[in-house]
């Protein structure tokens, strides 16, 4: 399954060699939910590490990401591996823009002289 989640990134961590084939970058994004601030740890892996290079701490960004799960040992761990991110702008601009509102009249129709129409209510 895929998600989105687009908010402010706090937080970007090293690239770690986990072993020597395999290595993993984690990065925070904050985002509100009511009156609360929550904070997101995304994974990414092997060559998408670099994915985060291109974005400051504070900028907006919208992230693209799968959840993963595992067992170990009987205890069990979630990650949420992103593999895009993208400006949140850039991802407004390819939309197709909304449908025009030429549809509706702009103004109510002219009242009728002397207040009386011929409809029942």
């Amino acid at each position: 399954m895929s998600y989105e989640l687009t908010g402010k990134l706090h937080k970007k961590y090293e690239t770690e060699s986990k072993s020597e084939k395999f290595q993993a970058r984690e990065f925070v994004v904050e985002t509100m939910d009511g009156s609360y601030n929550q904070y997101i740890k995304f994974q990414l892996t092997q060559d998408r590490c670099a994915l985060v290079d291109d974005y400051n701490e504070g900028e907006q960004v919208k992230v693209h990401f799968d959840l993963r799960g595992r067992e170990w040992n009987e205890k069990y761990f979630t990650n949420l591996n992103a593999w895009r991110l993208e400006k949140p702008a850039a991802a407004a601009a390819s939309a197709p823009p909304p449908p025009a509102a030429d549809n509706f009249p702009a103004e109510e129709p002219p009242a009728v002289a002397g207040g009386n129409d011929d409809l029942p209510f």
